[in-house]
């Protein structure tokens, strides 16, 4: 008897296999349309293993993608240099260590912001720090993609 654990049956891999193949493609596609709508490029057409209503959240997901790129949010903060300064030791609850972080990185903003449109914030080099995408996903995509990421549990622990 070996100590691994038995593997799973075929079906489990089939389906797990299915899962992994259609995410790839759902994300092919949405980088593909999120490209040609940015560059005024050609349609792009999914792929057949993908269904309507993933095809249209694929669409949801590039248009709020558009939206967010055509939408930056300039910071003067630098975040190469922030993040050089910061540890994993940093929990943000000493105060002492926050101010001189907050000194040595103001985050370059007078007062607050609302930010209630898809968005990309900026750094002072323009390296992206944050998309905000609000209903980019439906409710039942997320739902779709947390059964997924489930499903694939297994395969991603083997992975890391």
């Amino acid at each position: 008897m070996n100590g691994s654990s038995p593997s799973p049956p075929d079906s489990i891999n089939i389906w797990r296999t299915w899962a992994l193949t259609v995410t790839y493609e759902a994300g092919e596609y949405t980088e593909q349309k999120f490209k040609a709508e940015k560059t005024g490029g050609g349609p792009v057409i999914p792929s057949p293993n993908l269904d309507t209503d993933l095809v249209m959240a694929c669409d949801r997901l590039a248009d709020v993608l558009i939206k967010a790129s055509k939408n930056p949010i300039q910071m003067q903060m630098d975040i190469a240099r922030y993040s050089k300064l910061i540890s994993p030791k940093d929990t943000g609850h000493n105060e002492h260590r926050e101010a001189r972080l907050l000194e040595r990185c103001p985050p370059g903003h007078e007062g607050k912001r609302l930010v209630d449109e898809p968005a990309i914030i900026l750094d002072a080099s323009s390296a992206i720090i944050a998309w905000y995408l609000p209903d980019a996903l439906t409710d039942t995509t997320q739902k779709e993609i947390r059964e997924a990421t489930d499903l694939l549990s297994p395969s991603l622990e083997k992975s890391v």
